[in-house]
């Protein structure tokens, strides 16, 4: 077998971000404030920085966090064809509202079919298009 040169994060350095954001967050507004007090505009800038970098942390999870959920999604499709949305919710833990999205997100792109159209929103059936 030959060795990848990818590298690979730890789960604990992709969560990082959602601690990593608030902190850095903190830090840059608290030095801005006081810069503005001093009235040191390029401090000011400076201390901008940690901010907008913090924002794009936060997007940045926010996007992963439904790319993981679609990815649970899929799985439990996967193992149980057929699946309702209902079922789906319960088995993965999460709210209906947000697995009905996920699964939306999903057919529209075409991964996968929506078995029973004519049903409730929650009894639908969907499964992997072939």
């Amino acid at each position: 077998m030959v060795p990848t040169k990818e590298a690979h994060l730890p789960k604990a350095a992709l969560r990082s971000a959602r601690v990593a954001a608030p902190i850095l967050m903190a830090l840059g507004a608290m030095n801005a404030w006081t810069a503005q007090t001093k009235a040191d505009y390029a401090a000011l800038s400076t201390a901008l920085c940690p901010c907008v970098c913090a924002a794009g942390l936060f997007g940045e999870d926010l996007v992963q966090r439904g790319h993981r959920q679609d990815l649970v999604v899929l799985a439990h499709i996967a193992a149980h064809p057929g699946a309702e949305a209902r079922g789906i919710a319960r088995a993965v833990g999460a709210p209906e509202r947000v697995v009905a999205r996920n699964l939306s997100r999903l057919v529209e792109i075409g991964l996968v079919l929506l078995v029973e159209d004519d049903v409730h929103p929650a009894l639908r059936s969907y499964r992997f298009t072939s």
